[in-house]
């Protein structure tokens, strides 16, 4: 007969326990800080020191950075991986448990392994850790023993030793993962900026968050086109360059040339003008009310600069031109707002 689990009642939680919760989210976040400022002072200027040789190691392995780590070790190791491939460092994470049983296959002699273990003698590290090396690969150990078996295997080890845990009984990991997390987010950094990445690169890495779309959004990507874009020529009366604009639903209309080169705009915002001068409409041309020598972007431009165009100018619409200024396409503030540039 299976025994079942006893069950954890908690205390009443009442002003006494309140107090309490707060005092230990006050003494959980000093801990934390005093272990991650212990962190920061074991980096020296040395130019020998482990973490600029860690980064060496790590910017000139011809592979990957292969993670690894069980636990709430394997937690931290997986977002340290995620954080070197989105900053320009491609990385994986490789459970140690699966690699004994075909992941060792992801590595090869070219990677250089990261291996988290915060004492330094996990089992299903240190079974696959003598393959890793045998096969030539470069290892990285971050531990809390500087004596450890992994620590001793490693051709650089990282020490990620705290004084204590942030929990009452100091048992979980806490303090020990929030070190491991920083310093591996400290080689993401410092590889990033040996790297040269810039924006640019995030964007790439990142096309579906907002910086992506900014980034990589093109005028072309946004813009309307063909039959869609507002156009009249300039010899049409006011009259039908209004019909064009209500059809076209972008609040004004281009004025075109012969060739389709924008030579004029007119939108509703000339128009409410106009009407409080009380001119007789009927017998206004487009062209003697346009403006003339319109704003334009290209379509191969960032929808980006599209923006600051608009901002800059108080403008709600653009003309999109090519380079012998032919009308290719044009532009609502909320285009660029429904493809969330802005």
């Amino acid at each position: 007969m299976s025994v079942p689990h006893a069950k954890i009642l908690p205390k009443a939680y009442d002003a006494h326990g309140a107090k309490r919760a707060l005092e230990l989210a006050r003494e959980t976040l000093q801990i934390e800080t005093d272990a991650l400022t212990a962190l920061k002072n074991r980096i020296s200027d040395d130019p020998d020191d482990a973490f600029a040789q860690a980064v060496g190691l790590l910017l000139n392995c011809g592979g990957r950075v292969v993670v690894s780590g069980i636990g709430k070790s394997g937690h931290i190791a997986r977002k340290i991986a995620a954080t070197l491939a989105s900053t320009g460092t491609p990385a994986l994470f490789v459970h140690p448990a699966e690699a004994a049983h075909g992941d060792l296959g992801m590595v090869t002699e070219d990677d250089a392994f990261v291996a988290i273990s915060y004492s330094g003698e996990s089992t299903e590290l240190l079974a696959i850790v003598p393959i890793i090396k045998r096969m030539g690969a470069k290892l990285i150990a971050m531990t809390g023993n500087d004596e450890s078996s992994l620590a001793k295997l490693a051709n650089v080890h990282l020490s990620i030793h705290v004084d204590k845990e942030a929990c009452p009984l100091n048992l979980a990991p806490t303090a020990s993962t929030t070190a491991t997390l920083a310093l591996g987010d400290a080689l993401a950094v410092a590889l990033l900026d040996a790297r040269g990445f810039q924006e640019e690169d995030f964007a790439r890495s990142h096309p579906g968050g907002a910086l992506g779309r900014r980034l990589l959004t093109h005028v072309r990507d946004v813009m309307r086109s063909g039959d869609a874009i507002p156009a009249v020529t300039a010899d049409v009366p006011l009259s039908e360059a209004l019909f064009e604009i209500t059809r076209k639903g972008m609040a004004m209309t281009a004025v075109v040339d012969d060739a389709y080169r924008a030579i004029g705009i007119f939108t509703d915002g000339d128009l409410r003008r106009l009407i409080e001068n009380a001119q007789d409409f009927t017998k206004l041309k487009i062209a003697d009310i346009m403006h003339a020598n319109p704003r334009t972007v290209g379509p191969d431009q960032l929808a980006v600069e599209a923006v600051e165009l608009m901002e800059h100018y108080r403008i709600n619409q653009l003309l999109v031109a090519d380079a012998g200024g032919k009308l290719v396409g044009a532009l609502h503030i909320h285009d660029l707002t429904r493809a969330k540039v802005i």
